[in-house]
């Protein structure tokens, strides 16, 4: 069937990508994948082609264009060439929108030329050790100074995606005891200065997948927070990650898809060029069925991201459908990664195969973002179940 969410400004975007990534990605990939990040300067490249700006608006240097495709688009062309960007994706992806929502013009006037230029990197620290998704729990605090001047912030984070390279982190902590009543009420957002005195970055932790991605924990000792630097009102941040999880979730969902093509595309090249017993590994019959079923999931995917693509940029995608489309596509690009690594056999197994590294990539899909489990949660409750 033809594809209609794209038009052709976005196909042009998508060729210019291509040849980005095929020149200054692929080629130096392996080493970012043994070093376990890549390196501080691509970012900068990637400002240079343009992606951190196309949604900031052209006041602050960016293009100005409210659409999550080129986002998608991305996703799909770094799962073609099994390659990621680190932590860039955060940047943009997770928090822009809080930043052009929250964000007042002086602040604005501040961070965003930094942020479409790559010299001012961001990451969001969520996540705390021992609470998980559980964010209404979580004990990092930040008491304000007696002259009210500046916040005091206290506290550890973990799994905090682009926290070893970010220049400026939007974390998430206590200003105010919960209420017996409300016990997400007392939550705050501070756009934290890296280089503040008692910020620390701790380990970058050792993940199975997504291996340049730097992921880090990140702990806070009295580090001074100016009160220009809070984002968005006071005690009201769990209301505003609440309404950015619609966008994050449906991300999760594109790249899910682009991941279980890209298994489809790396099998059938793979299985028609390998021989067993003389003949071609596709030339089987279970070779071609199990393809051909892969493929048929693929094309639900597809429809599936697609049709929430078009709900996100008309502004209409709420809770319930993305907590689905991120269900649906994640779990079954969880099946075909894996039926796809074994058509490939034992190289399947190797990390020198596309094949291999995308399925432990993948596999964090249904963790992150909100598991499998909670988005199931959300859709029996909009059910009312």
């Amino acid at each position: 069937m033809r594809r209609t969410v794209f038009n052709e400004d976005h196909e042009a975007f998508r060729k210019t990508l291509r040849a980005f990534i095929e020149a200054e990605v692929v080629p130096h990939y392996q080493e970012w994948f043994d070093d376990g990040l890549v390196p501080r300067d691509f970012y900068y490249k990637l400002a240079e082609l343009g992606v951190f700006g196309i949604e900031v608006p052209e006041e602050y240097g960016g293009a100005g264009i409210d659409s999550f495709k080129y986002a998608a688009i991305q996703s799909e062309e770094c799962a073609r060439a099994g390659v990621n960007f680190g932590g860039s994706s955060v940047h943009v992806a997770l928090c822009l929108p809080y930043l052009l929502k929250l964000g007042t013009p002086e602040q604005l006037q501040r961070w965003m030329p930094g942020f479409v230029d790559g010299s001012m990197m961001f990451a969001i620290a969520m996540t705390e050790p021992g609470t998980g998704s559980d964010l209404a729990g979580m004990r990092t605090s930040a008491r304000l100074s007696d002259d009210g001047t500046h916040y005091i912030l206290n506290g550890a984070k973990t799994f905090i995606t682009g926290g070893y390279h970010a220049d400026r982190v939007i974390v998430c902590a206590r200003t105010a005891p919960a209420l017996e009543t409300d016990r997400r009420y007392g939550i705050s957002l501070l756009v934290v200065d890296t280089k503040a005195e008692g910020y620390t970055v701790g380990r970058k932790l050792d993940k199975i997948g997504l291996r340049t991605s730097d992921t880090a924990e990140l702990a806070f000792n009295d580090v001074v927070v100016p009160v220009e630097d809070l984002l968005g009102e006071e005690n009201k941040g769990f209301s505003y990650l609440g309404q950015n999880l619609p966008q994050e979730r449906l991300g999760i969902a594109v790249g899910a898809y682009a991941q279980a093509q890209a298994a489809v595309w790396f099998a059938q090249k793979y299985t028609q060029e390998r021989q067993v017993f003389g003949q071609a590994v596709a030339s089987f019959q279970n070779t071609k069925f199990e393809l051909a079923a892969c493929q048929a999931k693929v094309d639900a995917m597809q429809a599936v991201s697609d049709r929430a693509l078009e709900a996100l940029d008309a502004g209409e995608l709420t809770a319930p459908e993305a907590a689905s489309a991120k269900l649906f596509c994640t779990e079954a690009a969880a099946e075909v990664i894996d039926r796809c690594l074994q058509l490939h056999g034992g190289y399947g197994y190797m990390n020198e195969y596309p094949i291999a590294r995308l399925y432990a990539d993948s596999r964090v899909n249904r963790i992150y973002g909100g598991t499998s489990e909670v988005m199931k949660m959300i859709i029996a409750k909009q059910m009312g179940l």
